[in-house]
C-alpha cells in the first residue's frame, strides 16, 4: 500500500509513511470487508459512515505538517483509523464522535491495540473539545458548508486545520486553514476535490 498508493502519489513525509505502514487498517473495517482493507477506496462501517481511503488519510495527515510533540483534535472518529494514524505521529490525540455506537467500537479497538494516547468522547463535533484546547492541529472528517467558529477558536496561532467544505450538493473541496493571529483570523488554501459524509450536529459556522 505504501509504495503503490502513497509514495507514487506524493506522500513523502516519513512520519506519515511510517504510521500508514504500522497501523493495521484491517482492524478498523467490518469483518466481511477485511479482504478489501488495503484497497485504495472508502469502505462502509455502518450508520451511513465510511472509513476513508488510505490515500486521503495520508494526504490530510501530511498536509498538517505534524510533529511528535503536537496535540491534535479530530472531528469524526468514525472507524478510529484516522485517529490511530495520528496517534503514531503525535503526542496526544483528542477525537469526537457524535454516533455513540461508533465511538464505543473505536474505543474498544484503541484499547485492544494499545493506542493509549487517544482520548475519545461522544459529542457534537461542531463544539470540538474546548477544555483541552488549544490544539496544534485539527482534522475534520465530515463535510459542512463552512468553517465552524468554535473549531477555529480552539486552534493555536500558527496551527493548521484541514477539512472538507461542501460547495454544492455534488461538490466538496478539501481546504487547509492556517490561524494567523489571536483574533481567529485565518488564511485558506484549497487542495483538491473530495467526497465525505455530511457533518451533523448544531452548526456554528463562520460567515
Amino acid at each position: 500500500m505504501v509504495n503503490n498508493q502513497l509514495k507514487e502519489r506524493g506522500i513523502e513525509d516519513p512520519l506519515v509513511l511510517n504510521a500508514m505502514q504500522t497501523v493495521p487498517r484491517e482492524a478498523f473495517v467490518p469483518e466481511d470487508l477485511k479482504d478489501q482493507a488495503y484497497n485504495d477506496n472508502p469502505l462502509p462501517i455502518g450508520y451511513d459512515q465510511t472509513i476513508s481511503q488510505p490515500y486521503i488519510v495520508a494526504f490530510m495527515t501530511q498536509a498538517l505538517g505534524l510533529q511528535p510533540e503536537y496535540r491534535v483534535l479530530e472531528i469524526g472518529t468514525g472507524s478510529g483509523y484516522q485517529a490511530a494514524i495520528l496517534s503514531r505521529i503525535c503526542r496526544e490525540v483528542y477525537t469526537v464522535e457524535i454516533i455513540k455506537e461508533l465511538a464505543s467500537h473505536a474505543g474498544e479497538i484503541f484499547e485492544k491495540h494499545l493506542y493509549n494516547n487517544i482520548h475519545i468522547k461522544i459529542g457534537d463535533g461542531h463544539q470540538g473539545w474546548p477544555e483541552k484546547s488549544p490544539f496544534d492541529a485539527i482534522i475534520v472528517t465530515a463535510a459542512g458548508p463552512d468553517i465552524p467558529n468554535t473549531l477555529a477558536r480552539q486552534l493555536k496561532v500558527g496551527g493548521k486545520m484541514i477539512l472538507p467544505l461542501k460547495r454544492s450538493n455534488y461538490e466538496q473541496t478539501l481546504v487547509l486553514i492556517t490561524k494567523i493571529d489571536v483574533n481567529d483570523n485565518i488564511i485558506q488554501k484549497e487542495l483538491l476535490p473530495v467526497m465525505f459524509v455530511p457533518m451533523t450536529g448544531n452548526n456554528n459556522y463562520r460567515h
